[in-house]
């Protein structure tokens, strides 16, 4: 667990609020020659989300929101069996950053021009309770920050621009902290409505996918950004760029933004459409190697997926993959995926349990950088000029 003033790396080196900020020359000499995907960061999953909200109600079985197997958690028209998968919870992105160290979050968006398509939970009114959620930021047009609509719908910051900005204030107040780098996933799966109202979420077309951008550029200037066009520079294709030349020197990306999005589906090929190797786009995309916009990419899962991590981060792509998911790792005291994510060379590893969960059923189970440190040099891609022998 990291609290507080946190260990450095000699070749990596971050500064939080609470440590006093090192020069700009102190800074460029303890990364000189580093990139930035040579070391191995910290994050989060679904990192907006708190504790699941205390009724969660399932509807009717056949409305597919959960298996068979939990058809007896229905009583009447009152469930209060939270769903075992959601059973994690993140405490403030300003927490995050300042005394956990993460510098990898994820953020769900979801699309709502008009504003007031989430502010009421529908669900809530067979529970004899006022679905009104009375959350003012829910009423304001602009993309809305949570994870399933009517089920799991809290978030520490309800509107992506207060995400945003909550990031942008933390980064403000410590200009040469490590790249932070934001995983944006474009939700609009929809959950059939028994009749009662559910929120019909709209889907993500390229005007939509263009907002996301629009938000992001909203809040950030080019110069806190760390973006396809400033990483390709001259290279033809952004692959070509991240393969030969290399991702940005680890000091000139301190203080600064990177964000990436999730969606492997349709609305990355409309993101991308109109805009070879993301030519004038904010974020990257999980593409295949091979792509002119390959650079960054993902594999939740780091047992399956080894060899195919440790490649590509050797190659020079940013990987990220998941130390845990649904909480079965936390549940089963189980080390095994964490410990293949972190020797996979994967960059930013993802979990539910940044800080231990003191509940019994999940063991006081938690993931941290080996050494104990906000990052480490990257056990597969980095060079000799990265040093963590000073954590």
């Amino acid at each position: 667990m990291i609290v507080g003033t946190i260990g450095f790396l000699s070749a990596c080196k971050d500064d939080s609020s609470s440590t006093p900020a090192a020069t700009d020359a102190n800074t460029e000499n303890s990364s000189s020659g580093v990139r930035m995907n040579e070391v191995q960061y910290l994050g989060t999953h679904n990192s907006y989300h708190p504790k699941p909200p205390d009724d969660v109600v399932f509807i009717a079985n056949n409305l597919g929101l959960l298996p068979e197997a939990y058809a007896d958690a229905i009583r009447d028209t009152k469930i209060d069996l939270i769903i075992p998968t959601l059973e994690y919870r993140h405490s403030s992105l300003t927490e995050q950053f300042e005394a956990q160290g993460i510098r990898q979050i994820e953020l769900d968006v979801f699309l709502d021009p008009d504003g007031g398509r989430y502010a009421n939970r529908s669900v809530l009114a067979l529970l004899g309770k006022d679905p009104a959620s009375g959350i003012a930021e829910l009423n304001q047009p602009g993309l809305k920050v949570l994870h399933i609509q009517e089920i799991d719908y809290e978030s520490t910051c309800y509107t992506f621009i207060l995400c945003l900005s909550e990031i942008k204030t933390w980064s403000d107040s410590n200009p040469n902290h490590l790249p932070i780098t934001v995983l944006i996933e474009a939700k609009d799966e929809v959950i059939p409505d028994p009749g009662i109202g559910f929120a019909i979420p709209l889907p993500f077309d390229a005007d939509g996918l263009n907002e996301i951008d629009e938000e992001i550029r909203s809040v950030f200037p080019d110069s806190k950004l760390i973006t396809p066009d400033s990483v390709r520079g001259d290279a033809s294709t952004l692959e070509e760029a991240i393969l030969t030349q290399g991702w940005p020197l680890l000091s000139d990306a301190r203080g600064k933004i990177m964000f990436a999005l999730d969606n492997n589906n349709a609305a990355r090929t409309l993101y991308i459409e109109g805009h070879p190797s993301l030519s004038g786009r904010v974020m990257f995309t999980d593409s295949a190697p091979g792509t002119p916009e390959a650079a960054f990419t993902k594999f939740n899962n780091p047992v399956s997926n080894f060899d195919s991590i440790k490649d590509l981060s050797k190659r020079g792509y940013l990987v990220r993959t998941r130390a845990d998911a649904d909480t079965n790792e936390a549940k089963e005291n189980n080390t095994m995926r964490q410990e293949d994510a972190f020797n996979s060379g994967a960059h930013f590893i993802s979990t539910d349990y940044p800080v231990p969960d003191d509940r019994p059923e999940f063991n006081n189970y938690s993931v941290s950088i080996p050494g104990g440190g906000i990052a480490r040099c990257n056990p597969v891609s980095a060079s000799n000029a990265c040093d963590d022998n000073a954590l």
